[in-house]
């Protein structure tokens, strides 16, 4: 870096110190915004999610859950099974006047006596132990609990998978008599769980106590697939199947990267209510935020960096132009000089190019000062500048050296530039400067030398200054060349 100008080094600071800025500012605001949507998720967002969900669910099973509850302790339904279960007429017709009358998928009754499974339909067959498809059965019967919910294939229709309501039938001392209870569409369930999944934009699934998934948008999950040997969610599988009274928030590492898990055990069905969402998709704003911020940042840190450039070789050049200018007349000062007679002398020392100066000593500038004052002085000076300016060529250089003296270097020999300083002495004698008191007539004295091989600068201008002297004891107004 050290070999940079400062210029460079500067405007390169400036634009490390901008794009730092705003690549910080943006991830920082990112990471506060991704820690304010995780909070939001796992204290507002799925927890509601999941008890919206458990509420809408409610509803659903309301009603299978309450016919099936009739049906339980229907006095038909009891009396029939201790009547020693005859006439089984009867019963398909009342299964069947079940499942037209709620509509639902299925009706059955299995007799705890006879073994007998019967539906709308009349007697499907005998339930057993060694028949595996039976499990659900024996199951529920020795869990001694009142009502239940499995997902199975109904063998009555084909083996379509079926959401089974099961419920316990008891006589009027509490023996049991068996299980009854009503079926439902697991196409049509699998469907409203799939309409909160498109609701929330969350993944949703009910799962019984042993981790089964009962209920979900993949019919071919159901009663199939089991958190306990899924990727990611069977590291909190255990816990979340332990759940009972007040639900509770989980994380896991999923194939795609973090997921926020909130679960809830509903106590009237057995099964627990998930409800999951990746972060990745829930921080998709904040990292589109995050894009757009860098982007809108990357080009305010263009335009500023250019307008930073801008200004600093606005300056830059102002300065410049300070540092190398009389800022009375405009012309060059002697520092200006000095470099571009460097320039020049060594151009002679490799090429042989000749060049000279011209030392302009206003005549009696002190009278135009003392008799008009310093403001009309100085416009005088204002205009010799000018005048001189638009008669020397574009090469050559007009510096003031003096309160009222300048100096012209210009190329070309002694006889070329003293013509030159002849056309300069007659543009000043006929112009008019001064304006107060009417026009003032001002007058220059010229001195002119030649360039010498190894002479200093100051040593040239003794010589032009010299000559301007002679000039001036000769009557002022005219040009003298140096010897």
């Amino acid at each position: 870096m050290a070999h940079l100008s400062v210029k460079a080094r500067l405007v390169l600071a400036l634009s490390v110190i901008l794009l730092a800025a705003f690549v910080v500012t943006s991830v920082v605001n990112y990471r506060v915004s991704r820690d304010a949507v995780r909070e939001e998720l796992l204290t507002t967002g799925l927890p509601l999610t999941r008890d919206t969900i458990h509420s809408e669910l409610r509803g659903e099973l309301m009603r299978p859950l309450f016919v099936a509850s009739l049906m339980g302790s229907d006095t038909f339904l009891r009396d029939w099974a201790l009547d020693g279960e005859h006439d089984e007429e009867l019963v398909r017709k009342y299964l069947n006047e079940i499942k037209n009358r709620y509509g639902f998928f299925t009706s059955f009754f299995v007799s705890e006596k006879t073994k007998k499974y019967y539906y709308f339909g009349g007697t499907l067959k005998t339930v057993s132990r060694m028949d595996l498809r039976d499990a659900w059965y024996y199951g529920f019967v020795g869990r001694g609990v009142d009502v239940d919910l499995n997902v199975d294939a109904n063998q009555a229709a084909g083996g379509a998978l079926t959401l089974f309501i099961n419920h316990r039938v008891e006589d009027y001392r509490g023996y049991l008599l068996g299980v009854t209870g009503v079926g439902l569409d697991l196409t049509e369930f699998a469907g409203i769980i799939q309409g909160f999944q498109n609701k929330y934009h969350r993944r949703i699934l009910l799962v019984d106590e042993f981790g089964t998934v009962q209920l979900g948008p993949d019919t071919e999950q159901m009663a199939q697939a089991n958190i306990r040997s899924m990727p990611g969610i069977s590291s909190v599988a255990r816990k979340v199947l332990a759940l009972r009274g007040e639900p509770a928030n989980f994380e896991y590492t999923g194939p795609d990267g973090t997921v926020l898990l909130a679960a809830r055990y509903l106590e009237d069905i057995g099964w627990t209510l998930l409800v999951e969402q990746d972060e990745a998709s829930a921080l998709a704003a904040a990292r589109d935020n995050l894009v757009r911020t860098l982007v809108v940042g990357v080009a305010a840190w263009l335009v500023i960096l250019g307008l930073s450039v801008v200004t600093v070789n606005h300056f830059q050049r102002r300065l410049m132009h300070m540092a190398v200018t009389d800022q009375l007349t405009g012309a060059a000062n002697r520092w200006e000089f000095e470099g571009r007679f460097g320039q020049a002398e060594a151009r002679h020392g490799r090429h042989g190019t000749p060049f000279s100066i011209i030392l302009l000593d206003l005549d009696h500038f002190k009278g135009v000062n003392d008799n008009l004052g310093h403001l009309e002085g100085d416009r005088v000076l204002v205009g010799i500048a000018r005048l001189v300016r638009g008669i020397i060529r574009p090469g050559d250089l007009l510096a003031r050296w003096g309160g009222d003296e300048f100096l012209v270097l210009a190329e070309g020999g002694l006889d070329e530039v003293r013509a030159m300083a002849e056309r300069i002495r007659a543009a000043v004698a006929g112009a008019c400067f001064a304006q107060k008191e009417g026009c003032q007539p001002v007058t220059v004295s010229c001195g002119v030398a030649e360039y010498r091989q190894g002479e200093t600068l100051d040593a040239l201008t003794r010589r032009a200054d010299q000559a301007a002297y002679s000039a001036k004891e000769q009557g002022r107004d005219r040009v003298v060349a140096s010897a």
